[in-house]
């Protein structure tokens, strides 16, 4: 017996061929044993259906998620992020910085400056309205300060 003929050569590689093929068409089998095992007896078919059908919702549901989130971060927005605040002594006749300034942003830098005067007498608290780091009313040094201090904040 001549090895070297063609024939044997051509019949050595398709045997080799159909071994791997038939390695793989096992594990595929064994594969799909595992997930027919799992699901009652049901057909191929009803099984990748299913499937498809779970695939679609968790689509769905994922999509669900996304918008929650992206709603949840605008809102975000609107809720105090940064604060500011500053103790200071703006009377000689008073003994320590018993007054302040505090400064609350939202993630727009829409907010408020809250002051707080303290004298011997009496606290005064005056609350000023801030729109896109701006007031309509004019801002002290230290309520100008609160409010770089907030910014600064994250």
């Amino acid at each position: 017996m001549d090895f070297n003929n063609p024939f044997f050569i051509w019949l050595f590689f398709v045997s080799i061929y159909l071994v791997v093929l038939s390695g793989v068409f096992l594990w595929f089998f064994l594969r799909l044993n595992r997930l027919i095992k799992d699901n009652d007896k049901q057909g191929f078919i009803k099984i990748f259906e299913d499937l498809i059908k779970k695939e679609k919702e968790n689509i769905k549901a994922v999509e669900s998620l996304r918008q929650e989130v992206r709603k949840n971060s605008e809102e975000g927005l609107a809720h105090f992020q940064k604060l500011g605040l500053i103790r200071f002594n703006p009377f000689n006749e008073t003994g320590g910085n018993n007054s302040f300034s505090l400064a609350l942003l939202d993630g727009k830098n829409n907010g408020w400056v809250m002051t707080g005067l303290h004298t011997r007498e009496r606290t005064r608290l005056y609350v000023k309205p801030i729109k896109n780091l701006k007031s309509e009313y004019e801002l002290s040094d230290e309520e100008k300060k609160a409010l770089e201090k907030a910014v600064k904040t994250k």
